[in-house]
């Protein structure tokens, strides 16, 4: 399963039906997973431990030093999770001691020419689409999605199944379950598409409208709308973690568009 034109360290641990083609360069200090395929010219450096069933494609280069000047050589990993889908020329460096590693989760999908930098902690189900460039210090939530040639601000934070317009440059954090396009980058209505798609039910969504025109529509500041929510609106997982994502950004939250615009998103 392994070409004989093939480089693996011998302190390298694979699992006994990885596949690799030839001219990969696998480093000491590396784990892979049963069923994991790795393409042609792929270069797996130190500190890698990639799941099982996972692809790999030509040209991808994985757990490399950081491109952060702060980095001293610390002992830093790149964890990829399980059934995750890393396409052509990827690129993804390992952690510094910030926060010791770089972590890629289950089910994902990191298109050609994609970037994640040193200390991201990226979730479950999240599409990289191709060319997106993720900075250091960056988190993604669960079944969030970058379109095409996505620029992210290092330390940003995209709450779980957000949706980025393809082309954004994001230096605001995105709250979860919502939309983000324009330019610049603002709220453009709830991920409603999304959000059926992945079984959520018309309630469940209009009630995610609702927390949102109180956060964006009424002419609130954010301590206001927060206020307002958690004195009016029942307590559900999705106000509490709209509501904590919110207070725990660092960075700030996108903004909406202009204050004319309408809500275009009406769950039926």
């Amino acid at each position: 399963m392994i070409h004989p034109h093939t480089y693996i360290h011998p302190n390298a641990k694979l699992a006994t039906n990885v596949k690799i083609d030839p001219f990969t360069v696998i480093h000491q200090n590396v784990e892979i997973g049963e069923g994991t395929w790795i393409g042609s010219n792929v270069t797996i450096m130190e500190g890698a431990r990639i799941g099982k069933n996972c692809r790999i494609f030509p040209g991808a280069v994985i757990s490399a030093i950081p491109q952060d000047l702060k980095f001293e050589g610390e002992d830093t990993i790149i964890e990829i999770g399980d059934n995750t889908t890393i396409r052509e020329f990827v690129t993804i460096h390992r952690g510094t001691k910030d926060r010791w590693k770089t972590k890629i989760g289950k089910n994902c999908m990191i298109m050609a020419y994609s970037h994640v930098a040193h200390d991201c902690i990226i979730g479950n189900n999240v599409i990289l689409s191709n060319n997106s460039q993720v900075a250091g210090h960056v988190t993604l939530g669960d079944w969030a999605i970058l379109g095409g040639m996505c620029a992210v601000h290092q330390f940003v934070m995209v709450g779980q199944h957000a949706f980025v317009s393809g082309g954004s440059l994001v230096g605001k954090d995105i709250p979860p379950y919502i939309k983000a396009g324009r330019q610049p980058l603002s709220y453009a209505g709830v991920n409603s598409v999304g959000l059926k798609r992945r079984g959520f039910t018309i309630d469940k969504i209009n009630h995610i409208l609702d927390i949102y025109r109180v956060i964006y529509n009424k002419g609130l500041n954010t301590s206001q709308a927060l206020e307002h929510l958690e004195e009016e609106f029942p307590a559900t997982d999705e106000r509490d973690e709209i509501v904590t994502f919110i207070r725990e950004s660092g960075r700030g939250i996108i903004k909406r568009y202009s204050k004319n615009s309408v809500d275009e998103d009406i769950a039926d």
